[in-house]
């Protein structure tokens, strides 16, 4: 795609966390060696698509090889006042702007980002597509895990560390029982609604 256009450093970007009602969206940004290969590339997909145990595995796997990972955070005030596809991409501009050396050009699952001054190409399902999309997937997934579970110790009885923030029916009785903490998003419903 890019590569072959001449761009040496390509960086695959995605996010986790648009649809949850509590936490950040986080943003990640995969730089793949050229002609990289390794073992554990067969088991690269979409982070949807594999198990928490998985993800762990190929996280660490891709931060000890990847040539350049960034990631950016956007939290839940940022998402209320801005709205969550802004706020992705400026997760995502965050996780570009980590890159050292920086990105040449960029592979993005669906957006665009038009405030980065770079070459670029939204996929649509970028993250089954592309090998550095569904890196990024999978780090992006896992820092934002990461951080719910520490919310969990943060703000006990909301089920954090299991849900992690997603509107599940425990989720929502926990929710019911205790109201909004300061990590849900107020712009969301049912959160909306008891504020």
């Amino acid at each position: 795609m890019l590569a072959a256009q001449g761009y040496g450093r390509v960086a695959g970007i995605d996010e986790a966390g648009r649809g949850p009602l509590a936490g950040p969206v986080v943003a990640a940004a995969v730089v793949l060696p050229p002609d990289f290969e390794a073992p554990w590339l067969g088991l690269v997909r979409d982070s949807k698509q594999l198990t928490s145990p998985a993800r762990e595995f190929l996280y660490q796997r891709i931060l000890e090889t990847a040539s350049g990972v960034g990631v950016g955070v956007c939290d839940s005030q940022i998402i209320d006042r801005r709205g969550i596809v802004t706020a992705t991409r400026l997760a995502m501009k965050s996780a570009v702007d980590q890159l050292q050396p920086p990105a040449e050009s960029l592979l993005i699952d669906y957006l665009t980002l038009p405030e980065v001054k770079l070459p670029q190409k939204p996929i649509t399902h970028g993250d089954g597509l592309c090998l550095s999309i569904a890196c990024a997937s999978i780090v992006a997934k896992v820092t934002r895990d990461h951080l719910m579970v520490k919310f969990d110790d943060i703000y006990p009885g909301y089920g954090f560390r299991k849900h992690k923030g997603y509107g599940t029916p425990e989720h929502f009785t926990h929710l019911k029982r205790l109201g909004p903490c300061l990590i849900h998003r107020r712009s969301f419903e049912p959160v909306k609604s008891m504020v």
